[in-house]
């Protein structure tokens, strides 16, 4: 039972013992659930609106995890108001990827211990299928090092959302489902429904979205050009950077993690930064970090 309330209220986690490395299988059955849900595109069919609404929320998430999860919580690459950030905030925990206290305190030990043993999704530590997935359903994994963000632990409505990370993708879920069943009845000629919206706009999204972010811990540490002689094998990649909007550019990231851009050059294509630069036009979110003139000289680009 104690497992089983984890799903849905991450403080209660239990001491670390000698099993903290092994994947918890009864904590990672919702997890596994998901891959399985998207068969269910074989019994609800295919319509381009349930297309569409796939591809947009994959975007409005993608974009929540790369500009705020990771270049804001965990880099503070930006400024903006508790507002802006706790709105962003709900929409990267719709990506049933943790909460962002979660998030941003492992992303920091990840730069601390770059492909040591300490480096819970290093390949070359621990092997691919490791990195890509294993490491954070193991409960080691599924804990918060509140240690590692001392400047986020003290914000309530944060702790909350991070606590209870769940209820978003609930609550994105039914919405989803409601969404679907109201077409089916206002735009019959659309051809979708509750179930289809649900299983198209949320499960194959999202598990899409995970996948496509977590090559950034596996693939880009392994395949790639290297522009900076990190400590790492962070690398570049252009494709990941082209399906994770930016994060692929790993090897810029690496030398200089505080840039709110990822993407140096002006042909590394790097769509966080460009949306983060219309926030910024907007007035939600000002003081952006540039890449030192002083690192890039030389470097041709």
């Amino acid at each position: 039972m104690r497992t089983l309330r984890r799903w849905f209220d991450t403080a209660d986690d239990a001491p670390l013992d000698d099993n903290a490395d092994r994947i918890d299988w009864l904590r990672a059955i919702p997890f596994i659930a998901m891959h399985v849900a998207c068969l269910g595109v074989v019994w609800v069919g295919f319509s381009w609106v349930a297309l569409l609404v796939a591809a947009l929320l994959y975007a409005l998430r993608m974009f929540a995890l790369t500009g705020f999860y990771h270049r804001y919580f965990s880099h503070r690459a930006f400024r903006t108001s508790r507002p802006v950030q706790f709105f962003f905030a709900a929409i990267g925990a719709m990506c049933v990827q943790r909460g962002p206290l979660w998030w941003a305190a492992h992303h920091r030990h990840h730069h601390r211990h770059t492909d040591t043993p300490e480096d819970m999704h290093s390949p070359r530590q621990h092997g691919f299928l490791r990195a890509h997935m294993g490491w954070f359903l193991t409960p080691r994994g599924f804990r918060t090092n509140w240690e590692a963000i001392p400047d986020l632990r003290k914000l309530t409505e944060l702790r909350l959302l991070d606590r209870f990370d769940l209820l978003m993708p609930i609550l994105l879920a039914v919405g989803l489902y409601l969404f679907g069943g109201w077409l089916a009845e206002a735009y019959p000629e659309l051809g979708t429904s509750g179930p289809q919206m649900l299983v198209w706009g949320f499960f194959v999204s999202t598990i899409v979205l995970f996948h496509a972010t977590v090559t950034i811990n596996s693939l880009a540490h392994q395949f790639g050009s290297r522009r900076f002689d990190t400590r790492d094998d962070s690398r570049n990649n252009w494709f990941l950077a082209l399906i994770t909007f930016g994060e692929g550019w790993h090897n810029n990231h690496h030398f200089f993690p505080g840039s709110a851009r990822q993407g140096f050059a002006w042909w590394e294509l790097d769509l966080t930064w460009i949306g983060l630069r219309l926030l910024a036009g907007l007035g939600l979110i000002h003081d952006l970090k540039p890449v030192p003139a002083v690192l890039l000289q030389g470097r041709n680009l």
